[in-house]
């Protein structure tokens, strides 16, 4: 086994994690620069890589496996966990590396969006603008993203967009898109609450303007998993999925944001990654 450790965010506890896998005569190895842990599991010789990381530091691993017989284990420790909290992962990193230790290997889907990996959810819309605002603004933390998605809800407008999912075309105006290979964002907050990470199928989900005044109503479906129950919430299914928009702008794979045109390609890569699973 081969421990990948992002050791820039949450610092205090990395030290810990690190500690405590060293004792056990574990192999660690700490990232140096951003993209530096997919070269290193590429490059790995042995067969379990584990992701010590948030949602970025699970992305580049896996980035670096995919399609492969190596085996992605994740001890989650980001500000959102998305993946690892889909697939039932404890963020106690004592159990998660239990499971590491003595869990089962699940072979799940992944994604990509204009060629670029994702094994959560990508998007384009309000979500992924909000990505290129934290990411940008140097601060991490919970706290900092939802001052930053109300900030930006004030002053977002819905987009059009035309849709077609497996040649099936439509036009929509939306506040997001998100396409979803697992359920959710993050912290337990699911965008595609129907999405399966192993049936070869990707869920999308667009959300209409909504009032302020609706956001406690949608923030408990939301959380709860149930959001596609709400008239201001559609859901599709699909294996490809192009999306044409007015104009380029920020789009997200697995959180991380980049700039796209206004073309974009989703598209699903069936039961390609090994994952360590309770």
């Amino acid at each position: 086994m081969l421990f990948i450790v992002n050791p820039i965010s949450g610092k205090g506890r990395k030290a810990r994690i690190i500690s405590h896998l060293k004792e056990k005569g574990l192999k660690v190895v700490c990232t140096e620069y951003a993209g530096h842990a997919e070269v290193l599991a590429r490059q790995a010789a042995e067969r379990v890589i584990v992701a010590v990381g948030g949602d970025g530091t699970v992305n580049e691993v896996a980035r670096g496996i995919v399609g492969t017989d190596k085996v992605l284990g994740i001890i989650p420790c980001g500000s959102g966990d998305g993946l690892a909290l889909h697939l039932g992962l404890s963020r106690n990193y004592k159990q998660a590396l239990r499971t590491i230790l003595e869990g089962n290997v699940q072979k799940i889907d992944s994604g990509l969006i204009n060629d670029r990996p994702f094994f959560s959810v990508c998007g384009t819309g309000f979500d992924a603008v909000v990505s290129e605002r934290f990411a940008k603004s140097g601060k991490r933390g919970m706290k900092n993203y939802i001052e930053i998605g109300l900030k930006t809800w004030k002053e977002y407008a819905p987009e059009k967009y035309k849709v077609e999912i497996d040649g099936n075309a439509f036009e929509i105006e939306a506040s997001l898109l998100t396409i979803g290979n697992s359920s959710q964002w993050g912290n337990n907050a699911k965008i595609a609450p129907l999405a399966d990470i192993s049936d070869g199928v990707l869920d999308i989900t667009a959300v209409d303007r909504f009032s302020v005044i609706e956001m406690p109503v949608l923030a408990t479906l939301l959380m709860t998993g149930r959001l596609d129950k709400n008239s201001r919430v559609h859901c599709y299914r699909g294996r490809h999925i192009n999306i044409s928009r007015p104009s380029g702008g920020p789009a997200h794979a697995d959180g991380d944001w980049f700039s796209a045109g206004t073309e974009l390609e989703v598209r699903i890569l069936p039961p390609s990654l090994n994952v360590l699973v309770p």
